[in-house]
C-alpha cells in the first residue's frame, strides 16, 4: 500500500503555512512535508504534528535565491560558506523533527565555462551535508530538475543523479525522484523506479504539463502508482502539485486503491 504524504508549501494554500498541517489532516494525510520550513519555529512545527499525529517526512536545506531566479546556493563555490551555515540550520530543525530525509537542491549554473567547478563544489557539498545528517539517522537526497521550468539547472537528468550517487559512494544519500521533472525531460518514471527503486530515497508526483494533480496531464498514475507500489521502494511518495482549482477539489486521486 502506498503511503501518500502532503506538500504543504503547494498544497492548501488557502490557508497560511501554519495552519496547513491540520488541513493535510483533515483531508486524510498521515504524513507531511515542506519544502523550506525555516519561516515557521521548530517548537510550533513539533507541537503542531504531535497535535496532528502527522509525520514529517522531508523538507529541504535552504537554497537561497534559487526560486528568485538566482544560481541557489549548493553549487556556487563562492557559497560554500553560507551552504554549512544552511546545513546547520536544517540540522536543528531536523534534530527536533526528525525526518526521513532532507533534500538538497543543486541549483542553477549561468556561466558554462565554470559548470564543471559547480558541479565538484555541489559533490564536495554533499559529502558535508551527509556527514552532518548522517549522525541523526537521515538520508540526504538530491533530485533533477528539469530545463524547461528552471533553465540551466546543473542536474537535469536521472542519469545525472546517478553518476553522482556512484562517485560519492556513500549509504546514507539517495536520490529525491520526482516524476514531473523527469516527465518534463521526456523519461519514462515507470521503467526508472522499476529498475532502480534502491537508489530513491523519497518521490514526489504532479501531473504534467501543468504540474497539476493526476488526472489534468497525460501520466497514467493507476499505472505509475502500481509500479511503485509492486517495487521495493520504501520512503513516502509525496503530492507536490499545484492544484488546479481548490486543494481539497483536487484530492479525488487519493481515495483511488493502489
Amino acid at each position: 500500500m502506498l503511503r501518500f504524504s502532503a506538500n504543504i508549501s503547494l498544497l492548501f494554500t488557502e490557508v497560511p503555512l501554519d495552519k496547513r498541517f491540520q488541513a493535510a489532516k483533515q483531508q486524510g494525510f498521515e504524513a507531511v512535508e515542506i519544502q523550506f520550513p525555516y519561516t515557521l519555529d521548530i517548537e510550533f512545527i513539533r507541537q503542531e504534528l504531535e497535535t496532528q499525529q502527522l509525520k514529517l517526512v522531508l523538507f529541504n536545506v535552504d537554497a537561497d535565491d534559487l526560486l528568485q531566479g538566482g544560481e541557489g546556493l549548493a553549487a556556487v563555490p563562492e557559497k560554500q560558506q553560507k551552504f554549512r551555515q544552511a546545513v546547520a540550520e536544517a540540522v536543528a530543525y531536523a534534530t527536533i523533527l526528525k525526518p526521513d530525509v532532507i533534500n538538497i537542491l543543486p541549483g542553477r549554473c549561468f556561466d558554462k565555462t565554470r559548470l564543471s567547478l559547480y558541479q565538484q563544489t555541489f559533490k564536495d557539498n554533499l559529502r558535508y551535508a551527509i556527514e552532518a545528517l548522517s549522525p541523526l539517522g537521515i538520508k540526504t537526497v538530491f533530485e533533477a530538475i528539469n530545463t524547461v521550468d528552471m533553465p540551466d539547472f546543473i542536474i537535469h537528468s536521472s542519469a545525472q543523479v546517478l553518476s553522482v550517487i556512484n562517485e560519492i559512494n556513500h549509504p546514507d544519500l539517495l536520490m529525491q525522484y520526482d516524476i514531473y521533472h523527469m516527465q518534463m525531460m521526456q523519461e519514462n518514471p515507470a521503467n526508472f523506479i522499476q529498475q532502480h527503486a534502491d537508489t530513491i530515497g523519497h518521490i514526489q508526483f504532479a501531473d504534467c504539463p501543468g504540474r497539476h494533480q493526476p488526472g489534468t496531464g497525460t501520466i497514467d498514475f493507476i499505472e505509475l502508482f502500481s509500479v511503485i507500489n509492486a517495487s521495493n521502494y520504501q520512503g513516502w511518495t509525496g503530492a507536490e502539485y499545484k492544484p488546479f482549482g481548490t486543494s481539497k477539489s483536487s484530492l479525488a486521486w487519493l481515495t483511488e486503491e493502489y
